[in-house]
């Protein structure tokens, strides 16, 4: 069986994307999914994407982490697929695609595509750390320097261990100076650090201006893989109107044979 996919990357962060509107990839093959992700042995990405029929909305999104499970929220994995279903001709400049976490608004241009995150409202901060989600649970650490090579080992370490243990959480170290932030990521489902997370981006923004460390509603943040930008309306501890925005590209496309 032959089957097209397509390659995408936001910022670094890479998918596979699949048009499944006719149902023609199994989405129970774990191990397919795993071994097509694998950098070294198949076609090599951070998540598989499904772009799926869904009545309502101009289409579905289905995200799978690189280890082959069905994850969360992706947000760079969002932006990407908006930009695949306008290559394809689906969506124009707008859309309302829906996720595992509900609806999303979509906007494409030339440079950049924008999608709206879920509304935050809970957020558990202590003197160590912020903890929310944005689609994708978060731990968020801010430090005047960011680590070096050790940054996979520690965060890997907050991840694996308890209270994260079993369902695992996303870990981001980030400093903050003149408003804007740099960051890193590690993922679970990947369970290494990636050059970027939209989810990620969209906790640490709302976390560093939750807790005082930027006094802007419109964010720059730097990951490894590139520039995003967030930004949100606050209200009552709560923050809607929550916008990612950054560059996403084709990269190739190829066959799957199998």
């Amino acid at each position: 069986m032959t089957i097209p996919f397509f390659k995408y990357n936001g910022t670094g962060n890479d998918f596979i994307m699949i048009d499944n509107r006719n149902q023609i990839f199994d989405a129970t093959n774990t191990t397919l999914i795993e071994k097509l992700c694998t950098r070294h042995f198949g076609i090599g990405a951070d998540g598989l994407i499904l772009l799926e029929n869904e009545e309502g909305y101009d289409f579905k999104m289905v995200y799978f982490n690189s280890d082959g499970n069905e994850s969360t929220m992706c947000g760079n994995g969002g932006r990407c697929i908006v930009r695949f279903a306008h290559d394809l001709k689906i969506i124009g400049k707008e859309c309302k695609f829906i996720a595992i976490d509900g609806p999303h608004l979509g906007k494409v241009s030339e440079a950049v595509v924008s999608i709206q995150m879920q509304d935050v409202h809970d957020i558990d901060v202590n003197k160590t750390r912020s903890e929310l989600d944005t689609g994708s649970p978060h731990y968020v650490a801010f430090m005047n320097e960011l680590p070096g090579n050790e940054f996979v080992q520690v965060a890997g370490e907050i991840r694996r261990n308890p209270p994260y243990t079993k369902e695992g959480i996303n870990v981001n170290f980030a400093s903050v100076k003149n408003n804007a932030i740099t960051m890193r990521t590690f993922e679970r489902g990947v369970e290494d650090e990636t050059l970027a997370c939209g989810t990620g981006a969209t906790a640490v923004a709302i976390a560093a201006f939750h807790t005082g460390k930027v006094n802007l509603k419109t964010v720059p943040v730097k990951v490894m893989g590139g520039d995003l930008e967030i930004s949100f309306e606050s209200e009552n501890n709560g923050y809607n109107h929550v916008w990612l925005t950054g560059p996403a590209e084709f990269v190739f496309e190829g066959k799957i044979e199998f």
